[in-house]
């Protein structure tokens, strides 16, 4: 089994649980506000969930593509890029969402934001070796 196979299955459980238990989980996420961002894969066309941490940011959520402190972007953030419209998931609330890239001074801000909840994503941008994008997922309706 490759890693990106074992990530898929470990992200699938938590996408159940997440499902059954109205956005509550447990283990190393028990802690986190936890959202199911679904995009549309940017070379299939086909719906993909991804479980992320989020940061709340007034009527819009914020999440950050730091991919586990990886060298390389999360497909999801190629896939937003792609395609803005996206499917939102937050507790038992499911809702459409435009992803809109944070750049420069608010970018930052924000994702100092976020390293002052969960310090983990400091050490994520040290050890990734690249600018971590920031996403904002405004609701469309």
């Amino acid at each position: 089994m490759t890693n990106t196979e074992e990530r898929l299955g470990w992200n699938q459980q938590i996408i159940e649980e997440f499902r059954a238990n109205e956005g509550k989980v447990g283990g190393p996420f028990a802690s986190l506000p936890l959202t199911l961002l679904t995009t549309t894969g940017a070379k299939t066309g086909q719906a993909r969930t991804s479980p992320l941490a989020y940061l709340p940011d007034g009527d819009r959520i914020v999440v950050f593509a730091s991919n586990g402190g990886r060298d390389t972007h999360p497909l999801w953030y190629r896939n937003v890029l792609a395609n803005p419209a996206v499917t939102v998931e937050v507790g038992a609330e499911t809702y459409p969402a435009r992803a809109v890239e944070v750049t420069g001074t608010e970018r930052d801000e924000l994702y100092a934001r976020q390293v002052a909840v969960v310090p983990g994503f400091g050490d994520y941008a040290k050890t990734a070796g690249r600018v971590i994008p920031v996403v904002a997922l405004e609701r469309t309706a």
